[in-house]
């Protein structure tokens, strides 16, 4: 698969490949005949459990070192599986502190309707 095949397919630019490619979070891709990169389609796989390890906020130097662990092979899994779980209790913090602001918000907005209902002004 070509590289602007694979970016549409990952729902990445091009750009954003090839600097992950260089960084190192993929894997140098086989040429073709003309130079161009040639992908597997299995490194789709890839590409979305990276995606969501940047969704949850983990840095790119995590991110590196995770991948760098993947490239040694099996021998790594407990280093991998410690830093997926530091990083696991992080996003855990964000979604206790995201569902308290989300409660908050509920709040705002339930005391705006009774307001409402009752022809009332509101408080900020």
């Amino acid at each position: 698969m070509k590289i602007g095949d694979l970016a549409r397919r990952a729902g990445l630019s091009v750009h954003t490949l090839r600097y992950y490619e260089r960084i190192g979070l993929l894997p140098r891709a086989e040429r073709d005949g003309g130079g161009r990169r040639d992908y597997d389609a299995a490194i789709l796989t890839w590409i979305g459990f990276l995606r969501r390890l940047k969704t949850t906020g983990m840095p790119l130097r995590e991110m590196q070192r995770y991948a760098g662990l993947r490239r040694q092979g099996d021998g790594t899994g407990p280093e991998r599986r410690a830093l997926l779980e530091a990083h696991r209790e992080t996003v855990r913090a964000q979604v206790e502190e995201l569902q308290a602001c989300l409660s908050v918000l509920d709040a705002k907005i339930e005391s705006y309707r009774t307001a409402d209902t009752a022809g009332k002004g509101t408080a900020p």
